[in-house]
């Protein structure tokens, strides 16, 4: 049983509006203030409740303490004030590779769930749907064979389309997306949980990927999402004032 629900970060309760008025990319921390390592580790436990498309879960982070690791990775990270300063990082990574051990992990939970929760008569017939969803149509729409299959699918799934809804982004690069999507709500769950706990974060998409994978010795299937600095913010590391598109041009009421 995971303990997030139990997790209490700060004596002084932020609403989830302050949490998001508080919550700035941070390009510079204070060198003074260390974090605590296992506040931040629970800060990723709670970001493992964000969705996943068909519960998947097919991310993982690494949880950068080490000085030495820190200092390779701010290099790989262009060499930004955010990196050089974060007094931790988290790199968030993507693994559609593990497609086939996490479409068996959830495929055994539902069949367990569904003994647990659900009236006798219906179980054989759902646990039939979940074997089928999981043990043949999640590893055939994740699985790779060098975007050729992902075509057949798609013009399949454009055929089906004719007659009656269907998703349709079935191609290789529409699930890889559909990956670092799901990574990257967790990412953003992340984010919010250090807020609340009284620390900052950064969100970096300028790395150099393919160094990031050396330094953390990832396998070459992995695909790194983001890097996200972590530390205290010094008064100089939000550059002013924050900027949003005007609401009724993003707020479209049908």
């Amino acid at each position: 049983m995971l303990r997030h629900l139990s997790i209490t970060f700060n004596l002084n309760y932020m609403t989830l509006q302050e949490i998001l008025n508080h919550r700035r990319a941070v390009r510079h921390f204070d060198p003074e203030k260390q974090l605590d390592s296992e506040r931040v580790k629970q800060c990723l436990e709670l970001a493992t409740l964000a969705p996943t498309s068909s519960n998947m879960q097919l991310w993982e982070c690494y949880h950068v303490t080490d000085k030495a690791v820190l200092a390779k990775l701010a290099h790989a990270c262009l060499d930004q004030l955010t990196a050089r300063s974060a007094r931790e990082m988290v790199v968030f990574v993507t693994r559609q590779d593990l497609y086939r051990r996490h479409a068996a992990a959830v495929r055994r939970f539902e069949e367990g769930n569904t003994r647990r929760n659900s009236p006798a008569a219906k179980q054989e017939k759902r646990i039939a749907k979940w074997n089928l969803y999981y043990g043949k149509v999640m590893p055939l729409l994740y699985s790779r064979f060098f975007g050729l299959k992902g075509w057949l699918l798609k013009g399949l799934a454009q055929l089906v389309g004719l007659a009656r809804p269907i998703v349709r982004q079935v191609s290789e690069h529409d699930t890889r997306v559909v990956v670092h999507k799901s990574c990257a709500l967790a990412v953003q769950t992340f984010m919010l949980a250090m807020a609340e706990a009284g620390y900052d974060t950064c969100p970096l998409e300028g790395f150099d990927s393919l160094l990031v994978k050396r330094v953390l010795h990832l396998p070459a299937s992995a695909e790194v999402n983001m890097v996200v600095t972590c530390g205290v913010r010094l008064p100089d590391g939000v550059w002013g004032d924050r900027y949003r598109q005007p609401f009724d041009e993003t707020y479209h009421r049908v």
